[in-house]
């Protein structure tokens, strides 16, 4: 299990965005950098600079995905036939910790490596504790019923910040999701813009 050893919300002040779009994001309140040189006028990314911080962003978006784990992903991407950039995010879209994130049962997507982790989670009624757990379209996901009562899994439920999309089933009265199908990069609902085709072009340099 990898460990996220530094704060998470420094990943939205280095981007300068609000990746989550989180309402208590230090970004609605602090539009620079942290660290005591954050303020500097920032200098025009060269195309490396541009397609690093594409990675950044969206290797961070998920959580503690290490350098490792995503560029095994990515290699995986490559392997599959059609546009490299759309299965990148299809696979990301794909682990257990992503969809249990978007069904709404969980407030982030820190929250959701750890609620796996931890064994709240059945797919296909088996438990799972691993978020990288990679789920097929029909699969299905449960909160374990002794779950089910969690504040945190109440309160994310009732999130207006967000929704589940449409490649995602929910009934969170019974708390169960079905995932329908693998997602392409505009079914995603991101906060901010992500651009799969730069890390593309990172990775084939």
């Amino acid at each position: 299990m990898t460990k996220r050893i530094t704060a998470k919300y420094k990943i939205d002040r280095r981007m300068g965005e609000n990746i989550w779009g989180r309402p208590k994001s230090p970004v609605n309140k602090r539009e620079f950098g942290p660290g005591q040189h954050g303020q500097r006028r920032k200098n025009k990314l060269s195309d490396f600079g541009l397609q690093l911080r594409a990675k950044q962003k969206l290797k961070g978006y998920y959580g503690s995905i290490t350098e490792k784990q995503f560029r095994k992903i990515y290699a995986e991407a490559i392997r599959q036939r059609g546009d490299t950039g759309e299965k990148l995010v299809g696979l990301l879209e794909s682990r257990l910790d992503a969809i249990v994130y978007r069904a709404k049962f969980v407030a982030t997507v820190f929250a959701s490596r750890q609620f796996v982790n931890h064994g709240h989670v059945n797919v296909n009624g088996r438990r799972v504790n691993i978020p990288s757990y990679r789920c097929k379209p029909g699969d299905v996901i449960e909160v374990r019923e002794k779950s089910k009562q969690l504040g945190l899994v109440i309160e994310a439920s009732q999130l207006a910040e967000r929704e589940v999309p449409e490649y995602v089933e929910v009934d969170h009265g019974k708390m169960t999701a079905k995932y329908i199908r693998v997602p392409v990069l505009s079914d995603i609902p991101y906060a901010v813009q992500m651009e799969p085709n730069l890390i593309v072009e990172f990775y084939s340099r």
